[in-house]
């Protein structure tokens, strides 16, 4: 007689913190940079995740109630969802936008696939690419005067800064930007944070720490989001190597190649610029790290967060596309269910056959 034994073993992810309290942590994160964001529009940025939270949870009640499936807002997860999108929506968008954008995200991206943990694609980033596609005219109009429009536009009129500098585009255009430096938060920068690093925060860049121009909000409270990708860091929400390599291979690129395409030469590219503007934080702690829409093993995480680095750099620098950390997280996560059946058919299954007479 022969029999067959078979012991087939789940990936898992080890984390420190439940869904719940991951999902309320990462929202808090969001919360805090819409809020920075805030301050210096009137609350229209408040405005915004305030309409795509209510969306948000309205539509994942009004599902779960129709489709009787087991459930539950408690968890968190729509309003994480809703608050990481408007994080990457322009703070001049009007609101009905993020609650379409949020109720594309839970109906279509989220709830189609299964709920919490089915959906192949963030569905922050599903619903970004609706808002982007469906209406680039009203999208690209809110973030007409923003400082990454400027700047490419700039280039596409044929300056270029000899030192390579993204901002140095400004200067060539006449515009005056980040001439502002004494404020509350440059001085606290200045003498407090990188004073303790020895190291000098060049002044001019202050102002992408608590800009008032118009752009995606994420970009407008980059500081608050900062604070807040370290805090969820610390707390093991995620696993800290995932951003840690997208990070690093991305700063890597930027580094030797960055300041190529602004007119500069090899190995001088601008680190703050390329890591603080874009909504590359966004894309690396909040959409890179998200466990439900990656790879399940060390190695296909190491493999996407290497690939979501280097594409990134391509996007943004190569590509002409500002935003091109949210592009390459919807991307990545289209090749996510192929690395998971690779995992399930050689990491984790361990068939052994034994032949009893």
């Amino acid at each position: 007689m022969v029999r067959q034994e078979a012991r087939l073993y789940k990936p898992q992810i080890h984390l420190a913190q439940p869904t719940a309290a991951r999902m309320w942590l990462v929202s808090l994160c969001a919360f805090s940079a819409i809020f920075q964001s805030s301050l210096k529009d009137s609350f229209a940025s408040l405005i915004l995740a305030v309409t795509a939270v209510v969306t948000a949870v309205l539509t994942e009640s009004l599902i779960y109630f129709r489709t009787e499936r087991s459930g539950t807002i408690k968890d968190g997860s729509a309003v994480t969802s809703a608050l990481i999108l408007v994080l990457l929506l322009p703070n001049q968008l009007h609101p009905i936008y993020a609650a379409m954008g949020a109720a594309f995200a839970m109906t279509v991206v989220k709830h189609s696939f299964g709920g919490l943990g089915a959906n192949w694609m963030n569905p922050a980033a599903g619903g970004w690419l609706f808002i982007r596609f469906s209406w680039p005219e009203v999208f690209n109009k809110a973030l007409e005067k923003s400082p990454l429009t400027l700047i490419y536009e700039g280039m596409g009129n044929g300056l270029s800064d000899p030192e390579g500098s993204p901002l140095g585009i400004f200067k060539l255009m006449g515009i005056e930007y980040g001439s502002s430096p004494d404020t509350f938060l440059g001085l606290f920068l200045q003498n407090g944070f990188f004073s303790l690093t020895q190291l000098e925060f060049p002044r001019t860049y202050i102002e992408l720490f608590n800009t008032s121009a118009p752009g995606i909000i994420a970009d407008r409270g980059v500081f608050a989001l900062l604070v807040g990708t370290i805090i969820i860091t610390a707390s093991k929400v995620n696993r800290a190597w995932i951003p840690a390599a997208y990070v690093g291979v991305y700063v890597f690129l930027v580094r030797l190649f960055g300041a190529i395409p602004f007119g500069g030469v090899f190995g001088k590219g601008d680190l703050f610029f390329g890591l603080f503007s874009g909504g590359v934080l966004a894309g690396a702690f909040l959409l890179a790290s998200d466990p439900a829409t990656g790879p399940k093993s060390n190695k296909g995480v190491l493999g996407v967060s290497v690939l979501g680095g280097g594409l990134t750099f391509l996007f943004r620098y190569q590509g002409a596309e500002v935003y091109g950390a949210v592009f390459v997280m919807a991307l990545v996560n289209t090749v996510v269910p192929l690395i998971r059946d690779v995992e399930s058919r050689h990491l984790y299954s361990n068939k052994k056959w034994r032949q009893v007479a």
